[in-house]
């Protein structure tokens, strides 16, 4: 086990987590990582691509099938995320690349998916859950651009087979520093550490992550309770209860997904590489601390000790699995509420144990309109947990999933999440590609 930082090195450790995870993106990330490596593809090769080639995980595939890609006039899909990339992308502003598209881009990436196999698709096995791999040709000449592991990690990028300098050599060797950055963050958080921080660390270093995530998912789910976007799960809750706290934690949290699953060129900032999930750990700590009189530095106290509750639970599970992640996101932000309302420790693990207890295990079958649902129930369980933790009530160990102790509940609750759930994982991809018929 590792020794125990000092409150100094915990402080500085926490808020260069929370610096790395805290990053804006435009639309969701995975068509955005797809469009950012095909602009590196053709920031690499000089010129428009002739034609594209997608080598992209099952995760990958799955989380931008029926997505709307951010300023593309309503397109959805891998195909339409690579060529927009390739076509109008900036990759010096990594996932913000499709920020500057404009409409001649737009009537270019149309022009080019008309044109029968521009940019062709094909499933990578035995490869990490999160990767992408772009070929793009032109004149006799390919450039090679492949990103694992995280949405903006650079593996491999190549010309003509020719490695640039500063790209790693094999996706193997990224995936071998991923495992030993995500062993050092496992070693660091704990639900203890991170009290003991929000309470009493100093939060100077992450400040400016805060706040910007404050304001910026703040502005989206303004968005979408204002205007029709997806489904309008956000706009549908607000109208029933409008005036009760919790409905409207759901309702901000709801619209803002409501407007980014639907293609609303705002930028969010992410957490665990997700903007729902950024969304999920912020809006219901805001909505609770409006309620509860809380702001100022007590307020990103409690949106750092939600971010890294969130990024804790998450750390166990990987990128991305089966397992909604919007959970996740939920116990960061159910535990944040709970200290908000001057709960004990104990209370805010009775909290994350009573959500994981609850909802642990809503699949995730891709990035789309209903991920805004998703969130509202994560979000419900959460503060039905937090309701519960504060009258003294908690799901005991023995039951379930539910462990002696909240870290070995979040670790076994991980554990299904990564291994368990895969067999599942391979099943709904193959429901959503058509390679299985659902039938008795």
């Amino acid at each position: 086990m590792a020794e125990p930082l000092s409150p100094a090195e915990r402080d500085r450790t926490f808020c260069d987590i929370l610096n790395r995870e805290l990053v804006c993106a435009l639309g969701c990330t995975e068509p955005i990582a797809v469009a950012y490596a095909a602009a590196l593809a053709r920031e690499t090769l000089g010129c428009e691509p002739e034609r594209l080639e997608l080598d992209c995980s099952g995760n990958i595939i799955k989380n931008v099938k029926s997505v709307t890609v951010p300023n593309s006039g309503g397109l959805a899909g891998l195909e339409a995320a690579a060529t927009l990339g390739a076509v109008g992308g900036n990759a010096a502003s990594a996932l913000e690349v499709l920020e500057d598209v404009d409409d001649a881009d737009r009537a270019r990436t149309r022009e080019l998916l008309d044109r029968a196999g521009y940019a062709e698709v094909s499933l990578a096995v035995d490869v990490p859950n999160l990767y992408i791999r772009v070929r793009a040709h032109a004149s006799g000449h390919v450039a090679d651009v492949i990103i694992a592991e995280h949405h903006t990690n650079v593996v491999y990028r190549a010309l003509d087979g020719v490695k640039l300098d500063g790209a790693y050599d094999s996706p193997e060797a990224v995936a071998s520093d991923a495992r030993d950055a995500h062993d050092q963050v496992l070693s660091a958080l704990s639900l203890e550490a991170i009290i003991e921080f929000a309470e009493h660390g100093s939060i100077e270093a992450a400040r400016d992550a805060l706040e910007r995530q404050l304001s910026l998912n703040d502005a989206i789910s303004r968005e979408g309770l204002e205007h029709a976007w997806g489904a309008e799960v956000g706009r549908t809750l607000l109208d029933s209860r409008e005036a009760d706290t919790p409905c409207r934690a759901r309702a901000r949290a709801a619209a803002g997904s409501d407007a980014r699953m639907s293609g609303c060129a705002m930028p969010v900032v992410i957490v665990c590489g997700s903007g729902n999930q950024g969304i999920t750990a912020c809006l219901p700590v805001l909505e609770y601390a409006e309620r509860l009189g809380v702001e100022g530095d007590r307020l990103l106290r409690a949106l750092a000790l939600s971010d890294l509750v969130a990024i804790h639970v998450k750390s166990y599970i990987g990128a991305l699995s089966a397992f909604c992640g919007a959970v996740c996101a939920a116990c960061g932000a159910g535990a944040a509420i709970t200290w908000m309302s001057g709960g004990t420790p104990e209370q805010v693990g009775a909290t994350i144990v009573n959500t994981l207890g609850n909802v642990g295990g809503i699949v995730c079958d891709g990035a789309k309109s209903s991920c805004a649902a998703k969130i509202s129930a994560a979000v419900d369980a959460a503060i039905l947990g937090h309701d519960m933790a504060m009258a003294g009530r908690s799901f005991r160990a023995g039951e379930g999933l539910v462990q002696e102790t909240i870290e070995e509940t979040i670790a076994s609750m991980g554990y299904v999440g990564r291994v368990g759930m895969k067999p599942t994982d391979v099943e709904i991809l193959n429901i959503m590609i058509g390679k299985t018929e659902v039938g008795r």
